[in-house]
Parts: C-alpha cells; structure tokens; sequence
C-alpha cells in the first residue's frame, strides 16, 4: 500500500503537533511495509534527500507569507499527489478541506485529520474563522473519511455539520526517567515549581493562570515554557510580569531538558481550551506529571473526567483556591503522578493510533493503478 501525507512541513522537520504526528506516524507505517511519502515546504529545508528512515519525500515550493504559505504548499502538494500512483491521500488541518475536490476529480482516496475547533480560536476572528468554518464543512463532503482526534470532537462534527467521523487519537512516547540535575541551568528545584508549556496566545489561557497564580499564597515558581515566534502584545505582556515567582523560558529545544521539566515539576497547569486531543497534555501525562486542567469537555475527556487529573474554571479566584488545596494534598498529587502514565498506555500510545490508521488506509481500498 502506498501512503501520502500532505498538510504538514515535512519529515523530519518538527515544529508543532503536525510535524511530530507526521513523524510518529510516518516512521512506524514503514516499519509496516507500509510506502509513505510525506510533502515538504522546499524553503524549508536546505539539504533535500529524496528519502529519509525509508520515507519517500517531496520538497514542494510555497511564498513566503504567514497566512498563505501553508494554503499554497498544500494546494499544490495535492495537485502533485492527484498524478501520482498513491493509494490513499492523508491530508492534515481542516484548512485544507477543500483540496479534497481536486482529488475527487481524480478519483483518489482520501481521508482529512481535521485537528481542533480552529474557528473558534481568537487569532482567527472575522475572516478566518469564516473560512476554517466552510474549510471544516467543505472537508466532510469532499474526503471519502473525516478524522476526529477526540469523541468530543467525534461529537461536535456530528452536531455542527452533520457528519459522521471515524475517532482516531493523538499519541505519546513514554520516555526514559531525566536527571534532576538537568533543572539547574534554569536555577529550578524538584517540585518547587508549577509548569505550563504552550504557546503564548490567548486560547491557551496563560494569562488567566498567571494572574490566578501570582494571587495565590504559593511560595513556588511557575515556569512558563514556549513563546510566540512574532511580535504579539499578548505575549508581551505576559513577559513583563516577569520576577522571582515566575520564570519564562521561551522555547525548549532539548528533548531531555523539557522532559525533566516535566517529570520534575509539582503540577502542570494546562489551559488549551479549543482543541480535541491536545500534545502538551499528553506529554505531561506520558512524563508523569500531576495535572491540573482548565475543565473543558476535551479536557475531561482526556483526564478520563478527573480520574487522572483535577480541574479549574475561569472563575476569578477559583485556580488561586485548587493551588491552595494541592499545596494541602500531597497524597493526591503522588497518586497522579503515579498513574499518569498508564492513561497513555491504555489510551494514547502511537502504536496503537498507528494500528489503526492502518485499519482505515485498508479499509479505503486496494491499490488502483493509474
């Protein structure tokens, strides 16, 4: 069976949760006998293998614009795709829904991973959210399978747009235990520290738990891992509350430095609010973190409705109060801790989310030759 896989940046480039959802997929469908070809953005990458870890790729130029480059690449990724001898197209971001047109025309098997509720996110007010809205509709009628990530999800494209998905998670790797010692270049101690890691913007609620945090009686740090990689008022202003009570670490590159972080920290406070099956709350889990999450339907999906985690609201005053009683409930924070990760065994293991994503490429049918 030959795969190809459009939508993202490419392989093995890893920037955000397409990158490494193309990479974790990707790596173990060849290990399949599976034939995976991923497109590329070409200004991306300045040395240009035609295949990597057996993955065929194709480098495919765009413009160099923000909000366009990623709907050019696409754009002509899928049209590149439509001629060649694949069996199945997988398509990701629900920006691209409708690309699925192009292969409809050539009769190409297709399934779109359509990712979270991207119009409702405040970056994308006005025109934007228009259009993720109509790209969101136009995937379910164009591709022959829509993916949700999450059953909340599942849900909510049933509700809005009528449409049936097939359910399919994001995953995590487990990873080996990190050295205490590896907190030392940011001054930090073990479980002296609270931690959000995410984007500096404002569906990520960041603010909300720095305010709530700062007006706690926690004599803890809260670290703050990620940034925005553009001048944002949002995100400037979060920089300036800046003291001994809370450190901003911009982006972590090194794997072993942001797993220590994580498996270290007292509580990892998570705040997304808009997507389905969400990375950074995965990577806390898989790390062993007690976690505290801002209570959305997604959330409690993935925290199994508190089984796994505790929650806070927007409340003013209501994070400040959850911070005073984990301060009080050690017992309940080690017992967190030391079932996190078995939600990741039992739910969101990337061989079992590869098992089946290779379920759906064969229920799509067989190979046609063209």
């Amino acid at each position: 069976m030959r795969i190809a896989i459009i939508g993202s940046r490419g392989y093995p480039y890893v920037y955000s949760g397409y990158e490494t959802f193309v990479r974790e997929l990707a790596e173990r469908l060849v290990r399949s006998d599976i034939a995976v070809t991923v497109y590329c953005h070409r200004n991306l990458f300045p040395k240009r293998p035609p295949q990597v870890n057996g993955i065929r790729l194709v480098y495919v130029p765009t413009i160099e614009k923000k909000i366009l480059s990623q709907f050019i690449h696409s754009l002509q990724s899928m049209a590149h795709a439509c001629f060649c001898r694949y069996d199945v197209i997988l398509v990701v971001n629900s920006a691209n829904g409708p690309f699925g047109l192009l292969a409809r025309i050539f009769g190409k098997r297709t399934a779109i991973n359509v990712d979270g509720l991207e119009w409702l996110r405040p970056k994308w007010r006005g025109l934007g959210a228009r259009y993720f809205h109509w790209a969101s509709r136009m995937a379910v009628k164009l591709y022959d399978r829509v993916i949700t990530d999450s059953v909340e999800m599942q849900r909510i494209y049933r509700q809005e747009f009528k449409a049936e998905s097939t359910m399919i998670a994001y995953g995590a790797n487990i990873g080996p235990a990190a050295p205490p010692e590896l907190l030392s270049r940011r001054g930090l101690s073990p479980r002296q520290y609270y931690l959000i890691v995410g984007r500096l913007v404002p569906d990520n609620n960041a603010d909300l738990i720095v305010r709530e945090f700062l007006q706690s009686a926690s004599a803890r740090t809260l670290v703050v891992v990620g940034d925005v990689p553009y001048k944002d008022r949002y995100a400037n202003d979060l920089h300036s509350l800046a003291g001994p009570r809370l450190l901003f670490t911009g982006y972590v590159t090194d794997p072993g430095e942001l797993a220590a972080l994580y498996q270290h920290a007292y509580a990892y406070f998570h705040g997304h609010e808009f997507g389905g099956t969400n990375p950074a709350l995965l990577q806390a889990l898989a790390n062993g973190c007690a976690v505290c999450a801002l209570d959305t339907v997604f959330n409690r999906e993935m925290l199994l409705d508190g089984e796994y985690g505790v929650f806070f609201g927007k409340g003013s005053g209501d994070l400040a109060e959850r911070i005073a009683m984990l301060e009080r409930d050690d017992e309940l924070l080690a017992a967190l801790r030391g079932k996190a990760r078995q939600r990741i065994l039992s739910a969101y293991s990337w061989e079992k989310i590869t098992a089946q994503y290779r379920e759906l490429f064969a229920s799509l049918g067989k190979r046609k030759k063209c």
